[in-house]
């Protein structure tokens, strides 16, 4: 596994923190999720999206954590609309005391992921 991006983005007091990781296998998440909730204790979700090629076949999957508003699958379609076949995009919340609601809460995983995808094609350019 490889890091790609780390980016922090905040929306209404909610701190995310979102990572782009290229992977060679399925399993290499469940050491990427440790990382995470080694990393950022105080995050109540750990929301990721993986896809992977194994022997021809395209593995997918996503996680909501108990988050609202299906970030998982958001973060799949930023995976699936951007062509990523090797990559798991995860990103961790902490509670910032404001309730975002099902739409704000999908908007600002999306903006997250969005600002980690843009952050590795820009590193990836210099």
């Amino acid at each position: 596994m490889r890091e790609l991006a780390a980016v922090r983005f905040e929306e209404t007091r909610s701190r995310f923190y979102a990572h782009l990781y290229e992977v060679e296998r399925p399993d290499e998440l469940e050491d990427i999720l440790k990382f995470h909730r080694r990393e950022y204790k105080k995050a109540v979700h750990h929301c990721h999206a993986i896809r992977v090629e194994v022997a021809g076949r395209m593995v997918e999957s996503s996680k909501d954590d108990g988050e609202v508003g299906h970030p998982g699958k958001v973060l799949m379609e930023l995976l699936r609309s951007n062509d990523l076949r090797s990559h798991a995009l995860v990103v961790s919340r902490v509670f910032g005391g404001v309730k975002l609601g099902v739409g704000g809460v999908s908007r600002a995983f999306r903006e997250a992921g969005t600002i980690a995808l843009d952050e590795a094609i820009n590193c990836s350019d210099d």
